[in-house]
């Protein structure tokens, strides 16, 4: 059954704001399942369309300005700099409770943001994972690029079997409450790889970052890509936007 999203372009936000943003609406959706719990355990009557007890799918997109993130089970040591040079560089930081490791977010990088109720999807966080490199596979595929995967590391690569080729396009960590997702993905368009060269990706070694328009050789126009990234949502999760 196709499922009907929210999407909200958030534009240009600090990342402290958006990620305010998205607790607040999992808080939303973790209300409605307690209230169906609720209701359900006293025989209440239970209605299921644009009532209490209907959670809401949204995805957001948006752009940060400069800023490390560090998973839950992140190394700090993966990053390569001291804070008193990275705020020199306007970059700031912040440890969040998603899964992964360090990454960066910055100008034309599409970040996207799913909040999404899975048990109205399906229930496994893996399979959900992969339907997100789905969509970023689909869409580099839309510029001729072969995107791929690497066994054991969660994302979207070039050259994933080439031992020096490797490089990653796409980070990704999510977050799951009472099957309600939130973080999501982080996929670079026309972004400054200079600032990956302060951390190491992902805490993965001896392994490089690329854009789409270091792979195609030219500036990609970053709302195209964001049309394009929608597009193929709707295709792979069976969703409306």
């Amino acid at each position: 059954m196709t499922q009907f999203v929210q999407f909200e372009d958030l534009g240009n936000m600090p990342y402290k704001q958006a990620w305010d943003y998205q607790e607040s609406l999992l808080k939303k959706n973790l209300e409605v399942k307690a209230a169906l719990r609720n209701a359900t355990d006293s025989q209440e009557p239970i209605t299921t369309h644009d009532s209490p007890f209907t959670t809401h799918h949204y995805l957001l997109f948006v752009e940060h300005p400069p800023v490390y993130t560090l998973g839950k089970s992140g190394d700090v040591n993966n990053i390569l700099i001291s804070e008193e040079e990275r705020t020199a560089k306007g970059i700031e930081y912040y440890p969040t409770n998603r899964g992964g490791d360090i990454t960066f977010h910055g100008p034309q990088q599409i970040v996207g943001y799913p909040i999404f109720d899975l048990e109205k999807f399906e229930t496994d966080i893996g399979k959900y994972l992969r339907k997100l490199e789905d969509v970023i596979i689909l869409t580099m595929a839309d510029y001729g690029l072969k995107g791929d995967r690497s066994p054991g590391e969660t994302g979207v690569w070039l050259d994933p079997d080439v031992k020096g080729k490797e490089r990653k396009i796409c980070a990704m960590g999510v977050r799951c409450s009472r099957w309600v997702t939130m973080h999501g993905f982080a996929f670079n368009v026309n972004t400054d790889l200079n600032y990956f060269n302060n951390i190491i990706p992902c805490g993965i070694q001896n392994k490089q970052v690329t854009s789409l328009e270091k792979e195609l050789g030219h500036a990609v126009s970053f709302n195209e890509a964001k049309e394009r990234v929608k597009k193929n949502f709707e295709k792979v999760f069976d969703i409306q936007l």
